[in-house]
């Protein structure tokens, strides 16, 4: 697993061959979203994957994908509320407006990862969207240009076929960067496409990911 998506392809990692596994419910799922703890599945099948132009959203995938560098992604699953009252539900202008006594309430805060750069990491991409938004541009017009405003359907067949990185992510990284955003290396980026759908990289056969195409149709 890398971020909040599925990259097998380096190495001898055991997953890279995994395919879809069929649940105890009978659904077909991928398999990390089988073996996965329930909060992990419903993630799975209820959101990752599935396109979302919501800014809102999209501020909340960018800060959390960040806050999960070198941890795993079930800890920020479990942490998404304790982030959601921190950072105000990620009300852009609530959280660009934070200073440093906000940064001290959050680095005590238990709810979240008391990372000092990820906070602050938090607080500068919200101004730069903010910043964005003050000049007629949006945080999900920014995004989607580099899959040209539609989802890539990629459909893997196993999750060894899943990058870590793709030359799109790599475009976002620099593009993100340029404009101030923070954590937001090529990896990251691209656990960001898979999550808020930019990229369907469910494997075929999943249940979830045939709902996505069918509605995309």
């Amino acid at each position: 697993m890398t971020e909040s998506g599925v990259s097998a392809a380096a190495g001898a990692n055991p997953w890279a061959a995994r395919t879809v596994t069929v649940g105890q419910d009978g659904v077909v799922r991928c398999a990390w979203g089988v073996e996965g703890d329930p909060p992990y599945r419903a993630y799975h099948d209820a959101e990752w994957g599935r396109p979302s132009r919501d800014g809102r959203h999209l501020f909340e995938m960018l800060v959390l994908e960040g806050a999960q560098a070198g941890l795993s992604w079930s800890t920020i699953l479990r942490k998404r509320e304790g982030y959601r009252r921190a950072f105000a539900g990620f009300d852009v202008a609530a959280v660009a407006a934070f200073g440093e006594e906000d940064v001290a309430r959050l680095l005590a805060d238990p709810g979240i990862v008391r990372n000092r750069r990820k906070v602050e990491s938090a607080i500068a991409s919200a101004r730069v969207v903010l910043a964005l938004a003050e000049s007629g541009e949006t945080l999900p017009d920014l995004l989607w240009r580099f899959v040209n405003g539609a989802p890539i359907d990629r459909r893997p067949g196993t999750l060894g076929e899943i990058p870590a990185e793709t030359s799109e992510s790599r475009s976002m990284s620099r593009e993100l960067m340029r404009r101030g955003f923070r954590f937001v290396g090529p990896t990251i980026c691209y656990a960001f496409m898979q999550a808020t759908g930019m990229v369907n990289d469910h494997l075929t056969g999943c249940a979830a990911g045939e709902e996505i195409r069918a509605a995309a149709r």
